[in-house]
């Protein structure tokens, strides 16, 4: 069984997306656009898919399903947010908050986040495309959660493994999870190598037709 804690502590996003390239799946980084707050912040854990819409108007209902999507957060899941403008924030201090409360590893956003400097406080790994103060409410609404969504050219299943850090957030199929992650850890620590022998003096060339990676 795959372990997240060993994915965070040996793994990182482009070694990840290489493994998967040699394995036919070429599209699974997310938006280049979507940043960590902080550089030095890494997700991992399953995805929670969650659908937002723009609206027009305020409803009876303003947020839709998102309380519900947010209070249904497992241990180690990943709320990603798909499907709303940039018009408005997706995310912020008191999501974070419920979200540690629930055991969350994180939230991925293809839209805005905000309230910020409390997010960092928290230190709750969030990537987003950006930060701007705007409310959803009247703006946007949770549609749908637990549901396939695409953002960009990659389809997120719940259960997906979502690895994010500084370079980049790549999608793990639970298809090929296995094999993805073995394959990734054997890349890894054949990489460790060549940084020793070229280290040493050997030249790029010879690391390549040595090792195979480079």
């Amino acid at each position: 069984m795959v372990s997240l804690a060993e994915i965070r502590q040996k793994l990182f996003s482009a070694v990840v997306g290489d493994v998967l390239d040699t394995m036919g799946y070429r599209h699974q980084f997310l938006p280049k656009e979507i940043q960590p707050l902080r550089d030095d912040m890494i997700v991992v854990g399953r995805a929670m898919p969650v659908l937002h819409e723009d609206i027009e108007k305020e409803g009876a209902d303003p947020f839709g399903r998102m309380l519900h999507a947010l209070d249904d957060l497992k241990q180690d899941e990943v709320y990603l947010a798909a499907g709303a403008s940039p018009e408005y924030a997706l995310w912020g201090e008191l999501m974070s908050t419920r979200a540690i409360h629930c055991g969350a590893a994180g939230a991925v956003l293809h839209g805005m986040c905000r309230d910020t400097n409390g997010i960092l406080e928290l230190n709750f790994p969030t990537f987003a495309t950006g930060r701007y103060a705007q409310d959803q409410r009247g703006r946007g609404t949770v549609v749908d959660f637990r549901i396939p969504v695409t953002i960009g050219q990659v389809k997120v299943t719940p259960g997906d493994i979502i690895l994010g850090d500084i370079d980049g957030i790549i999608v793990i199929p639970q298809a090929v999870e296995e094999e993805a992650v073995a394959l990734a850890l054997q890349k890894v620590s054949t990489e460790n190598e060549v940084r020793l022998a070229i280290a040493k003096g050997m030249s790029a060339v010879e690391a390549f037709e040595t090792f195979g990676v480079l």
